[in-house]
């Protein structure tokens, strides 16, 4: 089981804070790529490798829309390099990178080209581009590199490309053991469907969990993720049809009420959609015991990796209110992940 923490980058907190990551116990450390929200990864997660040894880093999510795929494999290559081999590529259609410059997210038939585009790149293979043969010239001589790619999913259709070409899939479903259930029926249905074998693909989910001895502290900090992890089912246009009815309401307010301009940030317009009996339904808040027992049922349904989407105490200033996330999402390192590693 591989337990993961997803931080914002932020200069001068991020190669520190990385470091207590790894101490508090987690395997992988993923920053967004949302340039209008928060600083860039790539050259921030080079810096924390050079204060972990172990931790793995990479993007949690980068997208085909600002990133071109040369461009995201020369990043990546160059920082699993640097790293010693830890880098991941942690991808997704695109949501608030593209929102903020004004242009639509992937289709998920373009996230598939861009994935098989940047595999080819970081294997030091040739790949048409816009009649170009292109290719990372950079990387002759190198030994061939093995950056797992890990999508990013919520919906039918990406779930199900994922499948077929992705190295790891890790759902944004919310925390919810029958959305976590769905996808995963959703996912083994399309291996099984192809033929690929399910041990060569890794499937985890990003979890909305916070963990703290007060469960309405808990809860309260859970909202904001609560609120976002919900907009991801009901993003513009999308089917709320294969929705459980809990989330199909306000997975609709949100098409037309999402407030972009705060989006993975507290004080969002739209937060008032989100009560605290959907918050404890969607996400794990509360003390230790409670987030073991729920994040159980989760294992149980086959997760492979968690990726804690975690809440701070602190709103201002982005540095700090990374360091208040590290801080509180030492409840869940040191009460919650021993249980697990102990199985």
């Amino acid at each position: 089981m591989e337990f993961g923490a997803v931080m914002e980058p932020s200069p001068g907190y991020t190669a520190p804070l990385a470091a207590e990551i790894e101490a508090l116990g987690f395997d992988i450390l993923l920053c967004p790529d949302t340039q209008n929200l928060s600083p860039d990864p790539i050259g921030q997660l080079s810096l924390a490798s050079q204060t972990t040894t172990t931790l793995t880093l990479g993007t949690g999510v980068t997208n085909p829309i600002t990133r071109d795929a040369a461009v995201m494999a020369c990043a990546l290559g160059t920082l699993d390099i640097e790293s010693g081999g830890r880098a991941i590529c942690g991808i997704g259609r695109g949501d608030s990178s593209a929102a903020h410059i004004g242009v639509r997210s992937s289709t998920t038939t373009e996230l598939r080209r861009y994935i098989e585009s940047f595999r080819a790149y970081v294997n030091g293979e040739e790949v048409e581009r816009n009649g170009k043969r292109s290719k990372l010239r950079w990387l002759e001589g190198q030994a061939a590199r093995s950056i797992a790619i890990d999508v990013a999913c919520t919906g039918p259709i990406t779930i199900e490309m994922a499948a077929d070409v992705a190295d790891r899939i890790t759902f944004a479903v919310g925390s919810a053991p029958e959305r976590i259930a769905w996808a995963m029926a959703v996912a083994e249905d399309r291996l099984l469907k192809t033929g690929r074998s399910r041990d060569s693909i890794q499937i985890g989910a990003y979890v909305n969990i916070i963990c703290d001895p007060d469960e309405q502290n808990a809860i309260n900090l859970g909202r904001m993720i609560s609120g976002m992890v919900a907009h991801f089912a009901g993003m513009k246009n999308a089917s709320l049809d294969h929705l459980p009815n809990q989330l199909k309401k306000v997975a609709g307010q949100l098409q037309e009420g999402y407030d972009m301009q705060k989006h993975a940030q507290d004080g969002g317009s739209h937060l008032s959609l989100i009560n605290d009996e959907f918050v404890d339904w969607f996400s794990i808040c509360g003390p230790p015991e409670k987030c073991i027992a729920r994040l159980q049922v989760l294992v149980d349904l086959g997760l492979q990796h968690v990726y804690q989407l975690g809440g701070s105490p602190i709103a201002h200033p982005h540095g700090e209110r990374q360091r208040g996330m590290v801080e509180q999402a030492g409840f869940f390192a040191r009460d919650v992940i021993p249980y697990f590693r102990k199985q």
